[in-house]
């Protein structure tokens, strides 16, 4: 069977138009969201879309909304024509691909190019500024945030990210229109933000939670998995690995989570690794435990040289 090749939009009315004439062709159109760099983790993604829907559309953005000015907006990879190449090889394929160039830009500076304008983006430069969104001035300023389950894990070291990933899935929403999205587990907190969101704000879209996708040694897929060196790479298996021998645990009658952890963070520092935090969490609140009593997530970030990656796993016991 010939590879499908989708069709390219960058216009965010032309992603408007096209999804509503499929749907009033009574298509269902499922969405899944990516910052590019596809790798397989990606492909399952779009895999477990075909389950929940007709049509296929990718988005392909890197959000500057949820990086602040001091990280790795400028380094992120990318490959376009390498992710088209991957989509097409994905059975069933893509049905459009989504690829806006800025989806801040309402043409802020065009419409307020006055000195006191400009005056007042330079005074707020590096003073107060807390995205690469803001750093720009491009005139945005209404944010979703989904305040309790942000606050913990991921949320204390990045302050800004997922009130930035809130605010960029809203507007995908709004402008794909999908009756189904679907997010990969391995951004666990991500997932359930996402959840909650639809949830609260009403909107009539499933969301779809798909199991985290590892290389055959189950280092956990990543874009950010580029920038690790060798040497990294083999060391950043003690994540994956610590969380195994903890889920074993647990298993097998070990319920307190202050001991799973200093387990897992002792093979993790040992390794060479950095540990931002490992926490054991209830599934759905995002709430700390002490005790497993109930399904619970156990996830952790650490850092392997300047490489930030995340894992986890869950423990239903």
């Amino acid at each position: 069977m010939a590879a499908k090749n989708p069709v390219i939009i960058t216009d965010k009315d032309e992603m408007r138009k096209w999804s509503r004439k499929m749907r009033s062709q009574g298509k269902t159109i499922g969405l899944v969201p990516t910052m590019g760099y596809l790798h397989q983790g990606h492909l399952s993604l779009i895999r477990e879309a075909h389950n929940h829907s007709q049509l296929i559309v990718v988005s392909i953005y890197v959000n500057p909304g949820q990086f602040s000015p001091s990280e790795d907006l400028s380094t992120y990879p990318s490959d376009f024509h390498g992710d088209i190449l991957k989509l097409k090889s994905v059975p069933g394929g893509v049905d459009a691909v989504f690829c806006p160039k800025n989806l801040y830009d309402y043409n802020y500076n065009e419409r307020q190019n006055t000195k006191n304008e400009k005056e007042n983006c330079a005074a707020g430069h590096g003073a107060g500024v807390v995205s690469c969104v803001e750093e720009e001035c491009s005139g945005h300023e209404t944010w979703v945030r989904v305040e309790r389950l942000e606050k913990g894990l991921c949320g204390k070291s990045r302050p800004v990210f997922f009130r930035g990933v809130a605010t960029i899935v809203t507007k995908l929403f709004n402008i794909v229109e999908p009756d189904v999205a679907v997010f990969g587990k391995k951004d666990y907190q991500q997932w359930r933000i996402i959840q909650r969101m639809v949830r609260d704000l009403d909107f009539a879209i499933e969301i779809v939670g798909s199991e985290i996708m590892r290389d055959s040694d189950g280092l956990a897929l990543s874009s950010r998995n580029v920038h690790l060196s060798p040497e990294e790479r083999e060391k950043a298996l003690s994540i994956s690995r610590s969380l195994l021998e903890a889920k074993s645990a647990a298993e097998e009658g070990e319920v307190k989570c202050r001991e799973l952890k200093d387990l897992a963070v002792t093979k993790i520092t040992q390794a060479g690794g950095r540990i931002d935090y490992a926490e054991i969490v209830e599934q759905e609140s995002l709430e700390a435990v002490e005790e497993i009593k109930s399904p619970v997530v156990f996830c952790i970030a650490a850092w392997f040289g300047k490489v930030r990656l995340i894992d986890n796993i869950e423990i239903n016991i």
